[in-house]
């Protein structure tokens, strides 16, 4: 059975990552702070702060998986001249600092053939009051392109899943500083389950030749 870690799991598009996996005969470790309701047998979460890189370490110490998928994600906003540096830095340490370690962590040990996808996000080229934020998707490429090159020889996949405004619970953060997306000109914002659909694919046998890669999940916003 084919073992898979995830990030971010209790909610969102994390918990539909897994249940996608699940659903299809995977194995999953999931790690977030809190639980997730009840997924399976298939199942096991590790809980721990992703913001605390040594706890990180040590929860997949020993831990042997065929995907990695960093889904785990915060939105904080604020214009110039009220960027918050804190904010900033929980922004780098969860989306950039935590996607390093746990490859850092699982890849080495990662078997031929392994997937790696990190989910970014279409504001990753830019939005009004998101710069932080948006820093840290842009990342995400760079630092995915860069183990792409790295593993290509292993036939390890390292690509980022990209959407626009997806219907979770972070959407409608009040630490959003008030911004409500708009919708996209398909009508709706995207689905949870059509970013885990593209995970799966990606982690999937017919995708071996695509690494290096941002596929942008956005209904048309980048239209």
């Amino acid at each position: 059975m084919r073992h898979a870690v995830v990030t971010g799991t209790s909610s969102g598009i994390g918990a539909a990552i897994a249940h996608r996996l699940l659903a299809a005969g995977w194995r999953v470790t999931g790690l977030s702070r809190s639980a997730p309701e009840s997924m399976g047998e298939a199942y096991s979460h590790i809980a721990v702060d992703l913001l605390d890189e040594a706890a990180l370490r040590t929860a997949v110490a020993g831990l042997r998986a065929d995907a990695l998928v960093h889904a785990a994600g915060l939105m904080r906003g604020a214009m110039l001249g009220a960027l918050d540096a804190a904010a900033g830095e929980t922004l780098w340490r969860l989306h950039v600092g935590a996607a390093a370690s746990l490859a850092d962590a699982l890849v080495p040990a990662m078997p031929e053939g392994g997937r790696v996808v990190l989910i970014g996000s279409r504001t990753a080229t830019g939005a009004a009051g998101r710069s932080q934020y948006a820093g840290t998707k842009a990342a995400l490429v760079g630092m995915a392109r860069s183990w792409a090159m790295e593993l290509a020889p292993r036939n390890i996949t390292v690509n980022v899943v990209a959407p626009a405004a997806t219907d979770t619970p972070m959407l409608k953060d009040p630490a959003r500083a008030g911004h409500v997306p708009k919708l996209p000109p398909i009508g709706r914002y995207v689905k949870p389950e059509e970013v885990a659909a593209t995970v799966a694919f990606l982690l999937g046998p017919d995708a071996g030749a695509i690494t290096g890669q941002q596929i942008v999940i956005c209904g048309g916003s980048s239209l």
